[in-house]
């Protein structure tokens, strides 16, 4: 979970932005948290509390507002609504390490993870790039041989994660979806050879 605060803060002043190159300060004067960080915290609570996650994610909105919340999370929690809206936006991915961490068996990650997606993010892809996201933490947690966790991810989600950072870098544009951003950031942090580097990689 630390590790996913502290990509965000690093990633803060690059969203966005197009930045191609690894070769940048880790942080600057403008670095901070995001609603990436808020929300991760709120899944967090959630595990350990057993509070009803969509009043955990409300109240988080509230008590740290202005964080870049998703216009139609920012809708949704403004609002208080207590029903889905259907996103595939990566919100749903974002937010879903602690899951990653908190449980020994893949079938509880499964779950808790279509849940944490559901309450806003009940699109089918929301929830594969929840549960991809969360499925590859607990197997980095567990296996260590980086090729073994492709195949099981490409195995049980159908995402494609033979190609490269170099040839995704060229082309790639700013994309919000779970289904054109969780497999590349999988596949950052599957040629990271350094915990810097994965960092590095998942904002490149």
């Amino acid at each position: 979970m630390l590790g996913a605060i502290i990509g965000d803060i690093i990633g803060s002043v690059h969203e966005g932005i197009g930045t191609k190159t690894k070769d940048f300060p880790i942080f600057v004067p403008r670095s901070i948290f995001t609603d990436d960080s808020v929300l991760t915290v709120a899944v967090a609570d959630w595990i350990l509390t057993g509070q009803d996650l969509t009043d955990l994610l409300q109240a988080y909105y509230r008590s740290y507002p202005g964080r870049g919340y998703g216009g139609m999370f920012h809708e949704w929690a403004e609002k208080k609504r207590r029903m889905p809206y259907n996103s595939f936006g990566n919100g749903s991915a974002m937010r879903v390490s602690p899951i990653g961490f908190a449980f020994e068996r893949v079938d509880d990650v499964l779950l808790w993870a279509k849940q944490s997606s559901a309450v806003t993010h009940n699109h089918p892809e929301g929830i594969r790039g929840a549960q991809a996201t969360a499925v590859a933490v607990f197997y980095a947690r567990h296996i260590k041989d980086r090729n073994e966790i492709r195949q099981i991810i490409e195995s049980m989600f159908g995402y494609d994660l033979s190609i490269t950072l170099d040839q995704i870098r060229p082309d790639y544009c700013f994309d919000e979806t779970c289904q054109g951003t969780v497999p590349q950031a999988i596949i950052a942090f599957l040629e990271s050879t350094s915990y810097e580097d994965a960092i590095r990689n998942a904002i490149s």
